[in-house]
């Protein structure tokens, strides 16, 4: 019986009892067609990157996404030096970066790195160093639930904001089977603009510069491993589910009480009323929760390299990490009065 911790990057997880693994597309639509008959939300796993279980037995049906596939599609897109991908939902997003780097592809080197599966990247709306999954997202094939039918969905309609999705809110209900990208050849393999701070002073260019997809992807994944965020066997900060907290997106004015710190600009909410995005690390860091730092007889500790990550030190619970998240949650809380929200999915789990 598979236990949850050997499907997980925080190796933890309790025996799942009923455990569907589909390696075709049409194995993922009949087993999904079955378990959502049957279930109002099956869990749903890919990579494992963005879920963290409880240790007790799990009798509520598990759909684990190993499909694989990648493919370039032929015909007319919207641009000159286009390329539209098709990707398998179960497919390494690792291995679509290298794939779509290797054809000189630009529009996600910035996203290299980043753990799990391509299926659950609109789900998240994956983001980092600048760039979006949402800037390249075409539209995603998905079984609805709701209308038993397998059907094409526009980036469009999927109303994705800040690390999340219309089916993260659960106003779709179903599994995501292909995702369909939009990737663009530049000349001589040039990468988008580079837009975030931090990287550009990593590949020491101002913002704004392009420079070779492949060197980006490589100045990423350098940043992103000095932080313990690139899974690695022998880096125990890189056992986690990467950053455990959003950063939050409160009102401007409400933003404009607190202390000098990181604030970007968020857009307006549906009222007009501008928004600003705060770093949850920075909140972290001066709430007093430092790198390292763990509660008691916890296996459960910040990352060492970076406050955001909550990592399994080696024999953590499930309850320890949550315990350590609650704990950081009510530091920063307390001491600014904002609430983080948790990204990774609490199965048995409650903050």
């Amino acid at each position: 019986m598979t236990r949850l911790s050997e499907l997980t990057t925080t190796q933890v997880g309790g025996e799942a009892t009923n455990l569907v693994a589909a390696a075709t597309r049409d194995e993922l639509v009949d087993a999904a067609r079955k378990l959502f008959a049957n279930y109002e939300q099956p869990l749903v796993l890919g990579g494992g990157s963005n879920t963290i279980a409880t240790d007790d037995r799990i009798d509520e049906p598990v759909l684990h996404v190993v499909t694989r596939g990648i493919h370039q599609l032929d015909g007319p897109v919207d641009k000159v030096g286009q390329a539209r991908v098709r990707v398998d939902a179960g497919e390494s997003w690792t291995a679509l970066v290298d794939y779509a780097v290797a054809r000189n592809w630009s529009g996600i080197e910035a996203l290299a790195g980043i753990p799990g599966s391509v299926g659950a990247t609109p789900v998240q709306n994956i983001g980092a160093y600048g760039q979006e999954l949402s800037d390249v997202l075409a539209r995603v094939e998905f079984y609805d639930a709701d209308l038993d039918a397998v059907r094409w969905i526009n980036a469009a309609d999927l109303n994705l904001g800040y690390r999340t999705s219309a089916i993260k809110r659960g106003e779709l209900r179903g599994v995501v089977t292909r995702v369909e990208l939009d990737l663009v050849e530049m000349p001589e393999g040039q990468s988008e603009p580079v837009r975030y701070d931090q990287l550009a002073r990593a590949l020491d260019v101002p913002l704004g510069e392009r420079m070779p997809v492949h060197v980006v992807r490589d100045a990423v994944v350098r940043l992103r491993a000095s932080k313990g965020m690139v899974l690695d066997a022998h880096d125990q900060d890189s056992v986690s589910s990467g950053s455990f907290f959003m950063n939050p997106i409160v009102r401007s004015s409400f933003a404009s009480e607190l202390p000098e710190m990181p604030k970007f600009d968020a857009g307006k909410d549906e009222g007009g009323a501008p928004l600003v995005k705060l770093s949850a690390a920075w909140l972290i860091d001066h709430a007093g929760v430092k790198k390292g730092f763990s509660l008691p007889g916890s296996n459960a500790a910040i990352s060492s390299k970076h406050t955001l990550a909550i990592t399994n030190r080696g024999g953590a619970t499930a309850e320890q990490i949550v315990e350590l998240a609650r704990y950081v949650r009510a530091r920063v809380e307390a001491e600014y009065g904002v609430r983080l929200v948790n990204e990774p999915v609490l199965v048995g789990l409650e903050l």
